[in-house]
């Protein structure tokens, strides 16, 4: 039985999380051995429950000092638990299996999340015997900035539960109770997904919701829902975003719903999806593929990976990254326009079968004896 290990800084919110308890799942069911090591946090008894196994291990902190003390931790548990490929999925687990992982050297996959600083910390993820970029716009990134080998790249896209995220497999209470509790009823509903932080555009999303709200024929009828806890160090951000609604007077239209772990339903609550990401942009945008999937069209700025799910006018719309008029006008226009075939296109690109058997086809190439880096 194939035994992989993959590491993560932590098991809270955020779409590689959620997408390594799916991939955990569908490795068990394929007979495959999965162990997942992380510092913890909410998700991480589901590892267990879907039987896999979660260790709890600080491969999350930047603390040099207890560096060494980890890294004789890690080796320690990567000679017990022997595993035939070593998955890492962020900087600082792939730092410390580059220490960890000796005498003898397991294999090791890495996938490429971010769109990293470039560096000599960050040149870490593309040291690995396969990079996964999840990406064309990761795998340009790669190419462009490392002098990672083309022979051991690797496209996968991140691909998506169609039973998780099925618009005939609905909570209707928790649908109609979250429309209440937020006044969502008889509105246009602006859906934005990820944890608040300036990265992902927020502040222009609000300015851009303050114009299109004066455009449409019911002012009223606009509300912009925001999913997603606070990222540690960016309450100062918050507090701004919080104070520009009040003097937008917008205080009405916008809702700060935090941390949620229903996102279908959510997504079924909302009319369109926004992704605006500005200076940085996702890798990837595992949101986007879940809105399509549910019947949801999508918004997204003009950059990283939104140029591989986005269809102009087909899936939704594409903004230049921090046009907030144009955003406001692609708002608009989504209250003024419906597109169908939304699900049946987003399942028969980004499927997770697909993803997973990808990333099986990577695990079995590196066991066929290719030499490592």
């Amino acid at each position: 039985m194939m035994h992989i290990l993959q590491l993560l800084p932590a098991l809270n919110e955020g779409g590689v999380e959620r997408g390594v308890v799916e991939i955990n799942r569908e490795l068990v069911r394929r007979g495959v051995r999965n162990t997942v090591i992380s510092s913890g946090g909410r998700l991480a008894p589901q590892i267990d429950a879907d039987g896999g196994r979660h260790i709890e291990l600080d491969v999350k902190s930047k603390n040099l000092l207890t560096v060494p003390l980890r890294v004789r931790r890690l080796r320690a548990l990567i000679a017990e638990l022997n595993p035939d490929i070593i998955h890492v999925r962020s900087r600082v687990p792939a730092w410390l299996v580059r220490l960890a992982n000796r005498n003898p050297r397991r294999p090791v996959v890495s996938t490429v999340h971010g769109f990293y600083s470039v560096n000599s910390y960050s040149r870490i993820m593309t040291r690995a015997d396969r990079v996964i970029c999840v990406s064309q716009a990761a795998v340009d990134y790669v190419r462009t900035n490392y002098d990672t080998p083309e022979s051991i790249i690797r496209l996968v896209h991140r691909g998506i539960d169609p039973i998780a995220f099925d618009p005939a497999r609905l909570d209707a209470n928790f649908v109609r109770d979250f429309k209440t509790r937020h006044a969502l009823n008889g509105r246009f509903v602006v859906l934005a997904v990820g944890r608040i932080t300036s990265l992902k555009g927020y502040l222009e999303l609000i300015e851009a919701a303050a114009i299109a709200r004066n455009a449409l024929p019911n002012p009223a009828s606009l509300a912009v829902v925001i999913v997603g806890g606070v990222q540690q160090g960016q309450e100062a951000y918050a507090a701004e975003l919080r104070a520009r609604v009040t003097r937008l007077k917008l205080d009405d239209a916008v809702i700060f719903a935090g941390s949620q772990t229903r996102m279908a339903e959510i997504y079924d609550a909302s009319d369109v999806v926004v992704s605006c990401n500005t200076s940085k942009p996702e890798t990837f945008g595992r949101s986007m593929v879940e809105a399509l999937a549910m019947n949801r069209p999508v918004i997204a700025t003009r950059h990283g990976g939104a140029l591989d799910i986005m269809q102009e006018g087909v899936t939704g719309w594409l903004v230049e990254p921090g046009d907030i008029a144009g955003l406001a006008a692609g708002l608009v226009k989504a209250a003024q326009t419906r597109l169908t075939g939304l699900r049946a296109s987003a399942l028969e690109r980004f499927s997770l079968n697909v993803m997973v058997e990808k990333n099986l086809t990577i695990y079995r190439d590196v066991l066929g004896g290719s030499e490592g880096r």
